[in-house]
């Protein structure tokens, strides 16, 4: 009889925690609640109480469940439905949600992918192609999930503007710090990710990355297990790209509480008291933005709009044969721009990783100043410029490390940073900044218009 009551108990756990999988923190707390409530019904069983006792159990028992249940069903209504929002928000605070769907596809394709994929170094290129000529609907997975990875960093590079543009790291420091450190994750796992078909261009990517880490004594040893890109490196890609997406959903739900902590950014850079619910004003816009997104994957998928990866990656790798030019995917050309025009392989080194800690900073200038207004300080000059030069440096990436190519990389390398000073400092410094920044910016006026020229004579 006892045995049995256990074991009911037992099934009522596992399914709240089933039911509660999408709340992690409530999940902990539940865990522990109710292991020490099993470790409290075993010392009455094995104290021979009164059948009173153990029906008074029963009853806190129950209470206690449908309370902890009840908590987690006003949590969601709080954070999906009755969420207060700003009334003044665009179609450009749908792309966070996008941007989380198009996550949340990645590691469902993933794991199917997962299920098949093989990590050694003789058997990993034809595991992929197994996948997609003899699995039944292998090839949708796969193209869904390499597909699915730049419309991951499109949205991402989108979502990232958008805060840029609209001062949300000047409203909500802590949502801007876990939203960078969601971007460097998300670029480390794609690039673990980029490796494991194992063609030719994958593994010569691999090599240049991996040599980057050369200063450091025995770093390439331990992350490669030995001295070059070989069958250790591919099965330790192969766990860390499989297991940091599920850090990364840790990251998320920490990137949310804070959002939903202060509230979302507004165009007006204001903070107002003109709100309305989440449901089903905001839920109808995001569900728009799920159903384009659909869209967009089966059109990718089945008609191949767009070929985001480079032909020679196809191909079986050779370590004998070089490609003729090593190029990423489009997501890390401007990083690779950067390394390419820098002949220092320390130097290199050290800017690629500052090009993206670099906006850090941005969530320190709360504390640096006492202004709460952005809009007043007319820093859209800086904006512009600095998203011109982030597609010049997507152009210049892809393109044959010849000396015009590596010149304008090193100008945009100096005007990116400039320009990130000046978006940083616009507000600090304000009339002055900004003059300086006028400046500086018709000094490389020059070298702009001939860019320019060069392109249109280029093409």
């Amino acid at each position: 009889m006892y045995r049995g009551r256990e074991r009911e108990e037992e099934k009522k756990v596992t399914s709240l925690l089933f039911s509660s999988f999408l709340f992690p923190f409530p999940l902990f707390f539940t865990a522990q609640y109710y292991s020490l409530h099993n470790r409290t019904f075993t010392y009455i069983i094995n104290s021979r109480s009164t059948v009173d006792d153990l029906v008074l159990y029963d009853y806190r028992l129950c209470y206690d469940c449908y309370f902890i249940k009840l908590y987690f069903v006003l949590l969601m209504k709080s954070h999906l439905q009755s969420y207060p929002c700003p009334l003044q928000i665009n179609s450009f605070w749908n792309l966070g949600f996008l941007l989380g769907i198009t996550i949340i596809l990645q590691i469902i394709t993933g794991i199917f992918l997962g299920l098949h994929y093989t990590s050694d170094l003789n058997s990993a290129y034809s595991s992929v192609f197994f996948f997609i000529r003899e699995i039944y609907y292998g090839w949708c997975l796969r193209y869904l999930h390499s597909s699915g990875a730049s419309f991951v960093f499109l949205f991402l590079f989108l979502h990232l503007g958008r805060a840029i543009s609209y001062g949300s790291y000047f409203y909500n420091p802590n949502t801007w710090f876990s939203g960078i450190l969601l971007f460097f994750f998300l670029m480390v796992t794609a690039f673990l990710g980029y490796v494991l078909p194992f063609g030719q261009m994958s593994f010569w990517g691999a090599t240049v990355i991996t040599n980057l880490l050369s200063p450091f004594p025995c770093l390439i040893e331990w992350v490669c297990g030995g001295h070059y890109v070989y069958n250790p490196t591919l099965k330790r890609f192969f766990l860390f790209h499989f297991v940091f997406p599920f850090l990364l959903c840790g990251f998320r739900i920490l990137h949310l509480f804070y959002l939903h902590f202060h509230s979302s950014n507004n165009p007006l850079r204001l903070n107002t008291n003109n709100k309305i619910p989440f449901f089903p004003f905001i839920f109808l816009k995001d569900f728009f933005g799920f159903i384009l997104i659909l869209c967009l994957y089966l059109l990718q998928t089945h008609f191949g709009i767009s070929s985001f990866s480079h032909p020679d990656n196809a191909l079986e790798v050779c370590g004998l044969l070089t490609p003729l030019h090593i190029v990423p995917e489009w997501y890390f050309l401007c990083q690779y721009a950067m390394l390419k025009a820098v002949p220092n392989k320390n130097a290199g080194f050290i800017i690629l990783l500052t090009s993206i800690f670099t906006f850090f900073f941005f969530g320190e200038i709360r504390n640096l100043t006492t202004f709460t207004r952005l809009m007043d300080y007319n820093n859209g000059f800086s904006i512009s410029s600095f998203f011109l030069s982030f597609l010049s440096f997507l152009w210049i990436g892809a393109q044959f490390p010849q000396e015009k190519f590596l010149s304008y990389g090193r100008i945009l390398t100096l005007h990116y940073y400039f320009l990130l000073m000046c978006i940083l400092f616009s507000i600090l410094f304000l009339e002055d900044t900004l003059l300086f920044s006028l400046l500086l910016s018709s000094f490389f006026l020059q070298d702009y218009i001939s860019f320019i020229l060069s392109l249109v004579f280029f093409f």
